[in-house]
């Protein structure tokens, strides 16, 4: 028992001894690991000091490399800005210096202008005194003073003046008395002789040159395109034969024609003929061609003296110049008709303005009569009226035809003039009136099919082309359409030979690279 309680205590003393001796090795251990902390601590912080010394350092260097960078930039500016102050210096100098010497030129050049002044001063002085002279001399030969002898002369003309005047007047009082019909006549032939203008038949083709005959070439284009395509556009003939360096362009239409041929010109001019180029340069010619009308129409007004007519009607004006009547060219048959009103009306002692108004716008329904239904001298009364021309000018109109009874003077010259304008040898030409007014129905009888866009007649009336809206006709209905168009064209119209009908259907798609 007592062995065992020695062992227990043995072994508790020895457990005490074991914990007591790991606690101080522990404690040991322990600061020597708080003593290599705290000396790798000052080691990090030694390290980190170096560290922050050797960055500010650093920094410090490039800082200054960096002022001394910006310093010579300034530098250079600097030395760049007086340069450039310096070269402007130079210029304002050489400048001044230039100035000076015109300055100095212009004073020499003014001394030299006063003496030649003074010396015309003395030199007018000189004639005054030799006219006073001459005077002086011319009055003591005469024994007349310069006042006695202007009212002598004037005098004397005067009274032979008045005598030739009374003896003047009293022949022609006699002559109109003895010869009153001889005296109309000599009116109407004065009027006449002095509108003795040359009278031009209008045609319906147009010859256009060429620089070569390779241009016929490029102008009939790869498989005709080029070609077609003018024709499509314009809706006239291009007829290319083996005439030499010319093409010939047929239409009845004048204003197509005159349109195509600028553009042919301008084409073979520019030189690049290609079906978008063709169809640019149409539009640009149509833009021009009712330049034209415009300024035919003010040089009409310009020509006759008629002044105040309304800017629309001068333009209806101007589309004369491209209508013909019986193949006389209506502007230039206005304008003769209201010069030769205007002569008779001086010479009768009538209003010679109104009568030329009158006269220059007697056929202005004329202008319209392809678009509207009714004769021209419904229309152009109509016109008249909506542009607020006067009553006298109204029934000038009105009268020009007998379709009312002329009631004022004005009237019957207007009505005399047109006579007289359109019966003189080869002002008319009733076969060619009767020829585009047959291709005018002809158009007609196609456009008035649904479907159709545009139509033109050529080849003299021989083919009618049909150009149809690609949304609204097939292919199949082209055939229907093209019989339909001949059977109507076989109904209503008489003409030699045989009509072809021959219908284009195109489509075109556009967009734009952006």
């Amino acid at each position: 028992m007592e062995i065992a309680i020695g062992i227990v205590i043995g072994l508790i003393v020895g457990a005490v001894v074991g914990i007591l001796a790991g606690y101080f090795y522990r404690k040991k251990i322990g600061e020597a690991k708080i003593k290599s902390a705290e000396d790798e601590a000052k080691r990090i912080l030694d390290e980190a000091l170096k560290d922050s010394e050797t960055k500010k350092k650093e920094a410090l260097i490039e800082a200054k490399e960096e002022a001394l960078k910006l310093k010579n930039e300034a530098e250079r500016e600097a030395k760049e800005r007086r340069n450039e102050v310096a070269r402007l210096e130079k210029r304002a100098q050489q400048k001044e210096e230039t100035l000076d010497k015109k300055i100095e030129q212009c004073e020499q050049t003014e001394e030299k202008y006063k003496a030649k002044i003074a010396e015309c001063d003395k030199k007018y002085e000189e004639i005054d005194e030799l006219c006073a002279k001459e005077r002086e001399k011319l009055e003591e030969i005469s024994g007349y003073t310069t006042e006695q002898a202007k009212e002598y002369l004037l005098n004397r003309v005067e009274v032979e003046v008045r005598h030739e005047m009374a003896v003047k007047i009293n022949e022609i009082e006699q002559q109109a008395k003895e010869e009153a019909d001889e005296k109309a006549r000599n009116i109407i032939s004065l009027a006449i002789q002095r509108l003795a203008s040359d009278q031009v038949a209008e045609t319906t083709v147009s010859t256009v040159a060429l620089p070569n005959d390779d241009m016929k070439g490029r102008i009939i284009g790869r498989e005709g395109r080029n070609i077609k395509s003018i024709e499509a556009i314009t809706g006239v003939d291009i007829i290319i034969d083996d005439t030499p360096e010319a093409i010939t362009v047929s239409c009845f239409d004048p204003v197509r024609r005159e349109i195509a041929r600028l553009a042919l010109e301008r084409l073979i001019s520019d030189g690049r003929i290609h079906p978008s180029r063709i169809e640019e340069m149409v539009e640009k010619c149509t833009r021009e061609v009712e330049t034209i009308i415009k300024q035919s129409g003010e040089q009409a007004t310009f020509e006759t003296g008629v002044n105040g007519i309304n800017p629309e009607l001068i333009k209806m004006l101007g589309r004369l110049r491209y209508r013909t009547s019986y193949g006389q060219n209506v502007l230039i048959h206005s304008i003769e008709v209201a010069h030769i009103a205007g002569i008779m009306a001086d010479e009768l002692g009538v209003d010679s303005t109104l009568a030329k108004r009158a006269g220059l716008l007697h056929d202005i329904g004329k202008a319209a009569s392809h678009e509207i239904e009714g004769s021209h001298v419904t229309l152009g009364v109509d016109i008249a009226r909506r542009f607020n021309e006067s009553k006298d000018v109204i029934h000038a109109i009105e009268a020009h035809h007998n379709d009312v009874e002329p009631q004022t003077v004005v009237a019957m010259l207007v009505q005399a003039a047109d006579a007289v304008s359109a019966a003189r040898p080869g002002a008319r030409r009733e076969n060619l009136e009767s020829y585009i007014k047959r291709l005018q129905k002809l158009e007609e009888i196609a456009t008035d099919f649904e479907g159709v866009d545009k139509c033109f007649a050529i080849q003299a009336g021989r083919e009618i082309r049909v150009m149809v809206k690609p949304e609204k006709v097939s292919d199949d209905d082209m055939t229907l359409l093209a019989r339909d168009i001949a059977a109507k064209i076989e109904d209503e119209l008489e003409y030699p030979g045989q009509i072809k009908v021959n219908l284009i259907r195109e489509s075109r798609k556009t967009d734009f690279a952006k």
